[in-house]
């Protein structure tokens, strides 16, 4: 029996693409951009649809309402108007990534959100009593909605379809049949109708592009230093600086007086962005640098598979409903805000259509394993965009719903049409 071994001896035997090698294979630039290409060309287009999608909105509603769009407060009014969907968009992530879905996730923020203004109105609890009541609604109805799931075995679908119904009763006979309570707390009614101030802005921005930068390097540096495949370090550059850039005027503009009078100061960061910064960090590290985030996605991908390798299956779909809830009260709290009030219809209507179009619009797959946090940021913009562009342009409401519900059907046909790219192509 003989063995072939190419020419130039056994060293120049060269390791299969199935194994290690790819690990430590250096990359340029040129051959980052290459890989990039192939990956979108194969179905995983990721945030770009989102990207797109927003810089196509602006340049349009510039074009369109070009003294107004862009404005100042008109920009600072987008922010605010964007911050309950990305927030209830960035639970329903988690639930997504299963393959799962939450239909009550709008009226559990409703519900969160009574809770805390009957505790400050009518018990006469301070802010932070009442918030982390909210907070304890939240978790107890994604504990029973991922309890039903998971361990009844009862479709999601038809679980939180019936929350969904239920938790409205709930609200209403909470708040009463055309009732109000309002929202009069100082520091609940400044996560979205007041800003930090000029100075303590940009701080922020600049730690949090310093603080990027460094994360971003350090990893590159281990990476290179384990010889493990790294980005390239031009690439991290650029990204550093277009993340720099974004940052730093976004501050720009919010810290230009918009108020409609000179006699009164309006400037600042609405205290809303930051809050959304820190979930946003929060979320990104959890899927992405911890054991727990990488069980969520072996899950979604193939449930079976990841039970077989000791993933407790049950504990992930029940975490994640737990999650999803949490951040809705969330929402709900910083709705509240917005509005100065509940109402019996909070969280209702459209909230939910809403956030569950912003993270699929954002590049998560409704059919489960693929989907980041930040998907929840970016489609919340642009379904803010398309709210606050329609209502500059004056459109009617139904040509509101038609749009954006062409928009979400539109981003829900490119994911499964990526899907079945990727299929084809054995990603």
């Amino acid at each position: 029996m003989s063995t072939d071994i190419p020419k130039g001896g056994p060293s120049a035997v060269k390791l299969a693409d199935s194994d290690f090698a790819a690990d430590h294979r250096p990359s340029d630039l040129g051959g980052a951009l290459r890989d990039y290409w192939a990956q979108v060309r194969s179905g995983d287009l990721g945030a770009v649809p989102a990207v797109l999608g927003i810089a196509g909105l602006v340049v349009l509603f510039t074009a369109l309402r070009p003294e107004t769009f862009l404005s100042d407060r008109n920009i600072a009014n987008l922010f605010t108007q964007a911050l309950p969907v990305t927030i209830l968009a960035m639970g329903l992530v988690f639930v997504l990534l299963l393959g799962e879905i939450d239909l009550s996730a709008g009226v559990t923020s409703g519900v969160c959100a009574c809770v805390m203004a009957k505790l400050m109105v009518s018990a006469g609890q301070p802010w932070y009593v009442a918030v982390l009541a909210a907070l304890a609604a939240g978790v107890v109805i994604g504990t029973a909605i991922g309890w039903l799931v998971a361990v009844v075995r009862i479709p999601s679908f038809v679980v939180t379809l019936a929350l969904f119904l239920g938790l409205q009763g709930i609200t209403l006979w909470l708040v009463g049949e055309g009732g109000t309570v309002p929202v009069r707390d100082d520091v609940i009614v400044a996560l979205a109708n007041k800003n930090m101030p000029v100075a303590l802005g940009w701080a922020l921005a600049v730690v949090c592009a310093v603080g990027y930068a460094a994360s971003q390097f350090w990893r590159w540096q281990r990476q290179s230093a384990r010889g493990l495949a790294a980005k390239p370090v031009q690439l991290v550059a650029l990204r550093v600086v277009a993340v720099a850039v974004v940052l730093l005027a976004g501050t720009y503009l919010l810290s230009q007086d918009r108020a409609p009078s000179p006699l009164i100061t309006l400037a600042g960061i609405p205290w809303g962005v930051p809050l959304v910064a820190v979930l946003l960090i929060i979320c990104t590290f959890v899927l992405g640098r911890t054991a727990y985030g990488r069980h969520v996605y072996a899950v979604g991908g193939n449930a079976e598979a990841a039970r077989r390798a000791g993933v407790n299956v049950t504990r992930i779909r029940v975490s994640v409903f737990m999650i999803a809830s949490t951040l809705a009260a969330v929402a709900g709290i910083v709705a509240a805000s917005r509005l100065n009030s509940v109402t019996p219809s909070e969280g209702s209507g459209n909230t939910l259509l809403y956030a569950v179009g912003a993270a699929v619009i954002g590049g998560t797959s409704l059919f489960g394993g693929r989907g980041k946090a930040r998907d929840a940021v970016l489609g919340g913009l642009v379904v803010a965009i398309i709210d606050n562009g329609l209502g500059l342009l004056g459109t009617k409401a139904y040509l509101n719903f038609l749009i954006t519900g062409s928009v979400l059907l539109f981003a829900a046909s490119i994911d499964a049409l990526a899907r079945r790219r990727r299929s084809a192509t054995g990603r």
